[in-house]
């Protein structure tokens, strides 16, 4: 069975991206279609991003917490990342974690569900360009929440219940392409 990540976004102590990232899984184990995982970057404790070779050149990390990354990375088919969106983009937290790893992230595939004051659409828009390096196939269907409708006070999340539909659509194409990239990683 394939293993699909559910990546949180966000590493702030009053983040409510966590709560996201519970739904998310909550919605996804109902289907039996694969292993998920919620994967918390915050628990890593990645540093900034400051590895003197890039991790496209070479996977000899010199952070300690990028070995533990890698390995959770590594491990896992798919991935369904659960961004916020600050300032127009992606968290600093999240490129980091992404910036660490290349090989690990090749050749699979990612769906997003974004939430801000304009529905993260513009974070979810960064992630395709992000991903598309380290060579991630991001799939067509999104989940985008407003702050505004689907959490109360921006502290507590209520998302609107169509958006069940949407996750679903999300986790069909993740599943299928995971799927089918992981025969080319073999």
């Amino acid at each position: 069975m394939i293993k699909i990540g559910i990546l949180t976004g966000s590493t702030r102590d009053s983040r409510v991206n966590i709560q996201v990232a519970e739904w998310v899984k909550l919605i996804a184990d109902k289907r039996g279609d694969a292993e998920y995982e919620l994967v918390d970057i915050k628990d890593y404790n990645l540093p900034r991003f400051n590895e003197p070779i890039p991790a496209i050149m070479s996977q000899d990390y010199t952070a300690p917490e990028a070995h533990a990354w890698s390995k959770k990375i590594n491990e896992l088919d798919g991935f369904i990342f659960v961004t916020p969106e600050y300032n127009k983009g992606v968290t600093s937290g999240l490129k980091d974690a992404i910036d660490y790893l290349y090989v690990e992230w090749n050749n699979k595939v990612a769906g997003v569900v974004s939430y801000g004051s304009t529905l993260g659409v513009t974070a979810t828009n960064d992630l395709r360009l992000i991903l598309s390096v380290p060579k991630v196939a991001v799939v067509g269907p999104s989940v985008a929440m407003s702050l505004f409708t689907d959490f109360q006070d921006m502290r507590v999340f209520t998302p609107a219940p169509y958006h069940e539909d949407s996750l679903n659509k999300v986790l069909d194409d993740v599943v299928t392409w995971s799927t089918a990239l992981k025969t080319v990683r073999n």
